[in-house]
């Protein structure tokens, strides 16, 4: 990412006296600071914003998407630590060291091919699919931009099973989207103004919701957030406030915070953001890149040593129907290298 340099003009417009100068210079000279005089670093003061309500209103839409979009602008990237409702996420920590080491210990890591589907499937499919190479299966499990928010067969029961017949699961929460989404069928779940509080909101949602279905502390929770413009300064800087929060709380309530985005929008951003040294970003990241292979270290638009060891999944190819064992679905195709659902104690 190619960064720009601002240079701001000055002028000189002042013309002095000689006597006055001659003043003001021994005035100066006989002036000293108090001996006990320390300099004190600014420090910014934090304001708490009020807990929004639960947003509802579920959405019929579509599941993940890829785009092409580009990533940050210079524009883009000067914002990603201003605005009002940024605020209350602070800076505390440097980017790279925010996970406790206690749900690190308990964390459950997984190495292999996934796959993820709209609508979580039956368990008789379920068995089938052992037959295929796939060992791990992304299900959403909440959040109010799921695209099939009337999960059929996804139970405490039903996990507890598939957990049981050897599947790893990889849980994601299709919540509030960013206000420049790219999918039409997303623009009805976008997020508001006030994004952080929103995001803390939702993220606590996530935990709330992992926990009734069985999913324990130490478990890796993924946001998925759809393709966006991340050129729009201020879009960019509205939803970075969001991601940050909702990191925020799912850390807070002892999980592991993941995000799914688009390569070329959101993990582009998220990468530019960790450059800048923002703190409260994705523990784990799972990118959209279609036709380009499987590899997870080969992306253009990650550092090589982001997000890393353990800590990414490369969506590499999208809507391939496959049929394994006589049961047939349409599917996304992972690699995994990450953290993924704990039930065990």
């Amino acid at each position: 990412m190619r960064s720009l340099t601002s240079i701001r003009p000055w002028y000189l417009g002042l013309v002095t006296p000689p006597l006055a100068v001659a003043t003001t210079l021994a005035a100066l000279l006989t002036l000293s600071p108090p001996a006990s005089a320390t300099p004190v670093p600014d420090v910014p003061a934090v304001t708490a914003a009020p807990e929004a309500a639960p947003v509802a209103s579920p959405d019929t839409s579509s599941g993940f998407s890829v785009d092409g979009a580009s990533g940050l602008s210079a524009n883009a990237s000067s914002s990603l630590s201003s605005g009002a409702d940024a605020a209350v996420v602070p800076d505390a920590v440097p980017a790279d060291a925010v996970d406790s080491p206690a749900v690190l210990a308990r964390a459950v890591q997984f190495k292999g091919a996934a796959f993820d589907t709209c609508q979580a499937p039956p368990l008789a499919t379920m068995k089938a699919w052992r037959s295929s190479s796939y060992r791990a299966v992304g299900v959403y499990f909440g959040g109010r931009g799921r695209g099939c928010p009337d999960q059929q067969h996804l139970s405490r029961s039903w996990l507890a099973s598939v957990d049981g017949m050897g599947w790893r699961v990889l849980p994601i929460f299709v919540g509030s989207q960013s206000p420049c989404v790219r999918s039409a069928a997303k623009k009805k779940v976008r997020m508001g103004s006030r994004s952080a509080t929103q995001g803390r909101t939702e993220g606590r949602q996530a935990a709330e919701a992992a926990g009734k279905l069985g999913i324990r502390q130490g478990s890796a929770l993924y946001l998925d957030m759809e393709a966006y413009d991340a050129d729009n300064a201020g879009c960019a800087r509205t939803t970075l406030a969001f991601v940050r929060a909702w990191n925020r709380e799912v850390r807070g309530q002892g999980f592991l915070p993941g995000f799914y985005s688009s390569a070329a929008s959101g993990v582009r951003h998220m990468e530019q953001a960790r450059r800048a040294g923002q703190s409260d970003l994705p523990s784990v990241m799972w990118f959209a890149r279609w036709g380009s292979g499987s590899s997870l270290y080969g992306e253009p638009t990650l550092h090589a040593d982001a997000w890393r060891p353990h800590r990414r999944i490369h969506q590499y190819a999208g809507n391939v129907t496959e049929t394994h064992g006589g049961r047939r679905l349409v599917v996304d195709r992972n690699t995994v290298d990450a953290p993924v659902a704990r039930f065990k104690p």
